[in-house]
C-alpha cells in the first residue's frame, strides 16, 4: 500500500474530499456502468452526502465480506471514483443505485464524521499505456477476443451485446476493464487488475485470468453434463418406476418394499434356527436393494421361494392304530407277507417308542411284483404324506444335493423337491430303482446318499442349492431294485433288505381277479355285468400268454381283453340302438385265440420220457425262474470237450468241473476210466440267442455227463439245481422259490436241492410244497442216485449209484441217501 501511495503522489497533481460508499463482493471500474443495492446505514449515509455533493462519491472495496461495519482497515486503498445516475427505492429498505465510474483513484487519509458517513481524501491515479509496439499491443487485443468469445461460449450469463463489444476492439486499458467488469471473476482478482495502472500489463493479466477461467469452466461443464446424464437417467427410472407401481396397483401386484417385508414375515413365522434365520433375512435384504426387474432379483426370489416351500416344521400324525394299518395294506395288496409284516413290526415300535428313527428298507424283486406300489399302500397304511423319486438313470451327484446357485438355472436337488411335494417333514420318500444308477465324471450319485440314508448324519443334510441344515432324520426312506448286484456295499450296508419273490400262478390269478380285472374294467367303461371271464379261464391265461415273475404283462394281456370286448359291445349297441342293456362278454379257454392270439408259451418243450445225456435244470431269471434243460452227447473221438449254449465264463468252468468229477468217480459210475481219451463231450443248452451264466448249473451238467457217458436214462420227472465241487460236493444256490415254482409249471414231481438251501424251504409257496417232493443232497452219490435209473431185468428200475445209505421214501426235505 506504501508503494501505491509514493505512486499515487508522483502521478497526481490534485485530491479531492468525497464520501465513501464500500462494497461487498463488488468491483467498480472507471468508464463502467455499474448497479448495485445499498442497504446498511454506511453506505445510505454515503449516498445522501453524494447527492448534496455534485452526485460523486468514491467507490472501494471490502477486505472481508462478511464484515457488516466496516473500518478504514477494511478497505482497500484503491477505488474508482464514481458519479451517481440513477437512485430507485425497492420495497422495504433497500435501494438500488446505478453509477458509473469516473478515474482510478487512491486514498490519502481515511475520516469518519460525526454524521456517521465515511469520507476519504483521493487523488486521481492516472494509468500508462505501456511502451509495446503497435503490433504487440494487436495481438493481444486478438488473443483476448478469441479466450473472451471462447469464455463466452463456456459461460452462460455472459450476453452477446458484451460479446460484440470485446469484438469491436479498442484499446489495451479500456478492454482490459471492460472485460473485468462484465466478467464474473472474483473480488480480489478485480481488484488486482484495478490496482494494475499499465494498461498492456492489465490486458496481460485479463488474457491469463481467461485462460484459467476457461479450464475451470470445462471442466464444470463436463462435471455438469454427466450431472444432467445421470439426473436424466434417474429422473427417467423414476418415472418408469411411478408407471410401472401404476400399472403393479391395477394389476393387483405387490410393490418390491410390501414383497421384501412379507418375506421377512415368512421367514420369522418358520421360528428357524438364528443362524438359517440370519441367512435367509440377509437375502431378503438384498432383494430390497435391488433393481424389481434385475435378472439377480429373480435369483433371489426364487432362492427364498424354494427355502420358504420346504416343509421345515410342517409334519403329520403317525397312525399307530395296527389294525386299521394292515387292513389298508391287505385292501391294496394280495401276498407280499414279508413286506406287510415288516411294516407291522416298524409301526408296533414306532407305537412304543416315538423316537425311533433312522429306518431305511430295501424292497428287492423281480420287475411287477408290486415293489413301487405297495410303497404308496404303506405310506396312507401309517398316515404319511408320499413322494416318489426315481433313480434310475441318475449320474450326477447335484441330483442328489442340488446345484450351487451361483450356476445359471440351479435347482435344489431331488431330496429337497421331494419333500417340497410332499409338504411334510416326516414324509415317506420312495427312492425307486436304486440299483440303476451310474457314476461319471460329475461325481457318483450313490456316495451322496450315503448321508442321506445314514441316521447319524442326515439330521443335518444340507443341500448345494438351500445351502442350510434341514433335518431327514423324520423321514422314512423306502428303496426298490432288482438286484442287489451293482448296489455299492457301504449303501447296502444301511438298508434292511426285503426280498420280493415271484408270484405262483395262483397268486396271479388271485391279483388279477382282485385288483387287475376290476380296475380294467373300470379303465374301458365296462361294468362286471358286461365281460365274464372265470378264475380257470385267468389261470389259463396267465400259463399261455404270460412268463414273468409279477402281473405287469398279465395286466397289459386283461386290459387287451378289455378293448376286445368294448369293441363287441360298442358295435353291438350301434346296432341295436334300442337295447337298454349292454351285450355281455364270454372269454374261455375256446374263444381266447379270438381275444389274444395264438398262445405265445407252451410247457411241452419238456420231454415227457427218460433220455439219456437229457437233464431238467432249474434257472433264475429277472422274470422269474425256467426250466432250464442239458444235453450231453459222448461221441468217439481224442476227448475234446465242446460246450455251446451261449455261456458265460462261470458256467464255463462249471462244465469242466463237472468232467473232471465225473472222471474222479467213474469207476462208481460204471464208466470207462479212459473215457476222457476216447470220447469226445458235447455239452449244450437249447435256446442259444439267451446269454447263461452262473454256477448253480453244476450237479445238472454232471448229471448229464454222468447219464451219456453210462448210457443210463436221466428220469424226466426230476428236476435239479445247484454247484459242484471237484470232490462232488453240492453247493447252495439262490432263487429257490422262484425255481421250483419253474419246476413245478413244468409239471415236476421231485426238486433236488442242495442241502445247505433246506432252510429256504419254508419260503416255498404252500401249494408248490403240497406237490412237489424235495431231496436234500449235499453230494453229487445223492443227486445220481436220485436223477438215474438202470432198467431192472424183471421190469423194475434199480438205483444206478449204491452208496451205504438206504434210499427209503420219505417227507419233505429228507436227508442224504432218502427219497422223498
Amino acid at each position: 500500500m506504501s508503494q501505491i501511495e509514493e505512486v499515487v503522489h508522483d502521478t497526481c497533481e490534485e485530491s479531492e474530499v468525497l464520501p465513501v460508499l464500500p462494497l461487498r463482493g463488488l468491483v467498480a471500474f472507471p468508464e463502467m456502468l455499474i448497479h448495485f443495492d445499498v442497504g446498511r446505514l454506511i453506505s445510505m449515509k454515503a449516498l445522501e452526502q453524494s447527492m448534496q455533493d455534485n452526485q460523486r462519491l468514491f467507490l472501494t472495496a471490502q477486505r472481508d465480506i462478511r464484515t457488516d461495519v466496516p473500518t478504514t482497515d477494511d478497505l482497500f486503498v484503491v477505488g474508482t471514483v464514481c458519479t451517481v445516475k440513477q437512485i430507485l427505492r425497492l420495497p422495504g429498505d433497500n435501494i438500488r443505485v446505478l453509477v458509473e465510474g469516473s478515474y482510478r483513484a487512491g486514498v490519502e487519509q481515511f475520516s469518519k464524521e460525526d454524521d456517521g458517513c465515511m469520507r476519504a481524501r483521493v487523488f486521481r491515479m492516472e494509468t500508462e499505456p505501456g511502451r509495446v509496439s503497435e503490433r504487440r499491443k494487436e495481438a493481444l487485443v486478438r488473443a483476448l477476443q478469441d479466450r473472451f468469445e471462447e469464455y463466452a461460449g463456456l459461460a452462460s450469463q455472459i450476453t452477446n451485446d458484451v460479446v460484440m463489444t470485446v469484438l469491436d476492439g479498442g484499446e489495451p486499458g479500456y478492454l482490459a476493464d471492460y472485460v473485468a467488469q462484465n466478467t464474473p471473476l472474483a473480488y480480489e482478482t478485480k481488484q488486482e487488475l484495478l490496482e494494475e495502472l499499465h494498461d498492456v500489463r492489465r490486458l496481460e493479466r485479463v488474457v491469463r485470468v481467461l485462460g484459467h477461467e476457461i479450464e475451470i469452466l470445462q471442466i464444470e461443464n463436463s462435471i455438469q453434463d454427466k450431472l444432467k446424464e445421470q439426473i436424466d437417467k434417474n429422473q427417467k427410472e423414476y418415472y418408469l418406476r411411478e408407471q410401472l407401481k401404476i400399472i403393479q396397483t391395477e394389476l393387483g401386484d405387490q410393490d418390491l418394499g410390501e414383497e421384501v417385508e412379507e418375506y421377512r414375515e415368512k421367514i420369522r413365522a418358520l421360528h428357524l434356527d438364528e443362524a438359517a434365520e440370519t441367512k435367509l433375512l440377509k437375502e431378503a435384504g438384498r432383494l430390497e436393494k435391488m433393481q424389481p426387474m434385475s435378472a439377480e432379483s429373480g435369483v433371489v426370489r426364487t432362492y427364498l421361494d424354494t427355502c420358504l416351500e420346504l416343509p421345515w416344521n410342517s409334519t403329520t400324525s403317525e397312525r399307530v392304530n395296527l389294525k386299521q394299518a394292515r387292513k389298508v395294506l391287505d385292501r391294496d395288496h394280495f401276498g407280499l407277507d414279508k413286506v406287510k409284516d415288516r411294516i407291522m413290526e416298524f409301526l408296533a415300535v414306532k407305537s412304543l417308542a416315538p423316537q425311533l428313527k433312522g429306518q431305511v428298507l430295501c424292497l428287492v424283486g423281480p420287475p411287477g411284483v408290486g415293489k413301487t406300489s405297495i410303497v404308496r399302500s404303506v405310506a396312507e397304511a401309517m398316515n404319511r404324506k408320499y413322494a416318489r423319486m426315481s433313480l434310475g438313470g441318475v449320474r450326477d451327484e447335484a441330483d442328489i444335493r442340488g446345484h450351487r446357485k451361483t450356476y445359471i438355472g440351479a435347482m435344489p436337488g431331488r431330496i429337497m423337491t421331494a419333500l417340497t411335494q410332499a409338504g411334510s417333514k416326516n414324509a415317506l420318500i420312495l427312492m425307486d430303482e436304486i440299483d440303476k444308477m451310474g457314476a461319471d465324471s460329475r461325481g457318483d450319485p450313490a456316495a451322496a446318499l450315503l448321508e442321506v440314508l445314514d441316521a447319524e448324519q442326515n439330521n443335518a443334510f444340507r443341500d448345494h442349492y438351500i445351502e442350510l441344515p434341514f433335518d431327514l432324520s423324520d423321514v422314512l426312506f423306502i428303496t426298490t431294485a432288482n438286484t442287489l448286484d451293482t448296489i455299492p456295499r457301504p449303501l447296502l450296508d444301511r438298508m434292511e433288505i426285503i426280498e420280493l419273490s415271484s408270484y405262483t400262478e395262483q397268486e396271479k390269478a388271485e391279483i388279477a381277479m382282485r385288483h387287475l380285472l376290476p380296475k380294467q374294467l373300470e379303465h374301458h367303461g365296462l361294468k362286471k355285468s358286461n365281460l365274464a371271464l372265470s378264475r380257470d379261464t385267468m389261470v389259463y391265461l396267465i400259463d399261455a400268454y404270460t412268463r414273468e415273475a409279477g402281473v405287469r404283462r398279465l395286466e397289459q394281456q386283461i386290459a387287451k381283453v378289455c378293448r376286445k370286448a368294448a369293441k363287441i359291445i360298442a358295435e353291438d349297441q350301434q346296432e341295436h340302438p334300442d337295447r337298454k342293456t349292454r351285450k355281455r362278454v364270454t372269454v374261455n379257454r375256446s374263444n381266447m385265440e379270438s381275444f389274444l392270439g395264438t398262445p405265445r408259451y407252451k410247457h411241452d418243450n419238456v420231454t415227457k420220457k427218460d433220455e439219456i445225456g437229457v437233464v431238467n435244470g432249474l434257472a433264475w431269471t429277472s422274470v422269474g425262474g425256467e426250466m432250464l434243460q442239458v444235453e450231453v452227447n459222448a461221441v468217439p473221438g481224442t476227448g475234446k470237450l465242446e460246450i455251446t449254449g451261449n455261456l458265460g465264463k462261470v458256467m464255463t468252468e462249471s462244465a469242466k468241473a463237472a468232467v473232471t468229477y465225473v472222471r474222479s468217480a467213474a469207476e462208481k459210475l460204471g464208466i470207462d476210466p479212459m473215457f476222457y481219451k476216447e470220447k469226445d463231450i458235447h455239452i449244450h443248452f437249447p435256446e442259444a440267442a439267451i446269454p447263461k451264466d452262473g454256477p448253480s448249473a453244476g450237479v445238472t451238467m454232471t448229471t448229464a455227463i454222468a447219464s451219456a457217458l453210462s448210457d443210463i436214462p436221466v428220469r424226466h420227472d426230476v428236476a435239479m439245481t445247484g454247484e459242484v465241487t471237484l470232490r462232488g460236493r453240492v453247493m447252495p444256490i439262490g432263487g429257490l422259490k422262484e425255481k421250483t415254482m419253474a419246476a413245478y409249471r413244468s409239471g415236476m414231481k421231485t426238486v433236488i436241492v442242495p442241502a445247505e438251501n433246506e432252510p429256504d424251504l419254508q419260503d416255498i409257496d404252500p401249494t408248490v410244497r403240497e406237490n412237489v417232493e424235495f431231496v436234500i443232497a449235499e453230494t453229487m452219490d445223492t443227486v445220481l442216485q436220485t436223477a438215474l435209473r438202470r432198467p431192472a431185468k424183471d421190469g423194475k428200475t434199480e438205483a444206478a449209484v449204491v452208496t451205504d445209505a438206504s434210499v427209503q421214501p420219505g417227507k419233505t426235505g429228507a436227508r442224504q441217501g432218502e427219497l422223498c
